[in-house]
């Protein structure tokens, strides 16, 4: 890398973290936030849902829209009211103004993170160092789910859970003041009307879909009002194919879904991204309820998973150069689902805490093997004005997956039991391993028809797997 691309990494990579920080780090502080608030208990999971429905529900839209108003527009805009946001949050004395600040989060998290991935893209050519820059961005958004459960605890013990919020505001000004000198945006933008249809349809689906689940996973799946989101999604999101299919400019040409690499490498993403958030949530509830350990010392025994994800961050690319991109993400979800498996023999003695540790640590070098395998594959072999919309894609399974898994591997567990029963956690850990090793066997099955050759890791390496002949 030139020391300009070095500075653009580490920019980017840093918003990137702070995005994927903010998911998790009020989860610990919940009880104090709505203690020091005064919010009912019923309301506190709107806390974290209010955020994730703007993050996830409009990060396609606004991954599309910077193709057209430029990236480095939207990112700049997107961090200041990220900054905004978490001063307003930090500062709340009512329940309004938290949740206020929450949605506002949620809209800034929608437009920065699918821009700022474009720029990543774009900064980098495709091949060897773009996979590496891919890779160290997966470290990011991995390790920084589970540095904010780390993170929220800390702030909370120690100081308050204001911080939380107040964390951000120093990190987004620098940012802010930084990338108008260090980022530079592409010329070929979208020239085309934006499919205004297209974007309320999937929008509006996405939403509906992940208040669906959310709701499923707090009250249960024969909810009414879970039941009745889920089904105006599938309606919604129908509907949305069908105008993408006949609209002249549509807002998802429905020929780059069709795409195996970008179809089938969103589908391991939006696996793998939901279940091992899932996993995180169901391993904290273990050693909290189970074991009975401190939100900190839970923290600290998750950090495990964070070396993992430093780990697989920097053996991921290598894998992609040797196995190609369907090895990679057959190669991680398969460990992935055998590790999270391992975590069925964990017990109610404290002794089992350090099969958690080799479990996650040795699960998350797989997890993110699998993210830079999807990431190349979601963004390789497009023009530069078409990055918006992969990286809105591979957001928007990021985002999507991550709201979702949670509350899905909630409802798994209450079917059969309670949230703090062992014999609960574990069918709930059974289930997750078993959708990442049929995720790992559908993508080998239904990618067996894309090469996978051996590159040496200075080579470079398409989408599909394919070595470049001027590789």
């Amino acid at each position: 890398m030139t020391r300009k691309q070095l500075l653009i990494l580490l920019l980017l990579l840093a918003s990137q973290f702070m995005l994927a920080v903010d998911f998790s780090i009020l989860n610990v502080a919940l009880p104090t936030v709505g203690a020091g608030l005064g919010f009912a208990e019923a309301d506190l999971q709107w806390i974290a849902t209010s955020f994730a429905l703007c993050a996830a529900g409009f990060t396609l839209l606004l991954g599309r829209v910077g193709d057209y108003v430029g990236r480095r527009r939207i990112f700049l805009i997107g961090m200041a009211s990220l900054g905004i946001a978490s001063l307003v949050g930090g500062l709340a004395t009512n329940p309004a103004m938290l949740l206020t600040a929450r949605v506002a989060q949620g809209l800034a998290t929608a437009a920065v993170t699918p821009a700022g991935l474009s720029l990543l893209t774009t900064s980098f050519p495709e091949g060897p160092l773009r996979a590496r820059a891919l890779g160290l961005n997966s470290v990011m958004m991995s390790t920084g789910f589970t540095a904010g459960a780390i993170l929220g605890g800390v702030l909370t013990d120690l100081l308050s859970w204001r911080w939380a919020f107040l964390v951000n505001v120093p990190v987004a000004a620098v940012v802010v003041l930084l990338a108008p000198l260090l980022l530079t945006d592409s010329a070929d933008r979208e020239r085309s009307p934006l499919d205004v249809p297209g974007a309320v349809l999937v929008t509006t689906g996405l939403l509906a879909l992940v208040f669906g689940v959310t709701r499923a996973g707090e009250e249960g799946f024969t909810d009414p009002w879970a039941v009745a989101a889920m089904l105006a999604s599938v309606v919604l999101l129908v509907a949305f194919w069908r105008a993408e299919s006949h609209h002249p400019h549509p807002l998802v040409p429905t020929a780059i879904l069709r795409r195996r690499t970008i179809g089938w490498g969103n589908a391991a993403g939006f696996v793998t991204f939901s279940m091992e958030s899932s996993l995180v949530f169901l391993l904290t509830l273990y050693l909290q309820h189970v074991l009975d350990l401190t939100p900190l010392q839970t923290g600290l025994t998750l950090g495990g998973l964070g070396l993992g994800a430093i780990l697989g961050g920097v053996t991921g690319p290598r894998v992609i150069a040797t196995f190609g991109v369907r090895g990679a993400l057959v190669g991680g979800l398969s460990v992935q689902a055998v590790f999270t498996a391992l975590l069925l023999l964990v017990g109610p003695a404290v002794g089992w805490i350090w099969l958690v540790l080799g479990a996650t640590f040795l699960g998350a070098i797989g997890h993110v093997c699998v993210i830079v395998g999807f990431m190349v594959a979601a963004t390789s072999g497009l023009p530069d004005h078409e990055q918006g919309l992969a990286t809105g894609l591979a957001t928007m399974t990021q985002q999507v997956g991550v709201a979702m898994g949670v509350p899905v591997m909630s409802a798994v567990a209450t079917t059969v039991g309670s949230l703090e029963s062992l014999g609960a956690l574990r069918v709930a850990i059974g289930v997750d391993a078993a959708v990442v090793a049929a995720a790992a066997l559908l993508v080998a099955t239904q990618l067996r028809g894309e090469p996978a050759p051996v590159a040496g890791a200075g080579e470079g390496v398409r989408a599909d797997g394919e070595v470049p002949a001027s590789a």
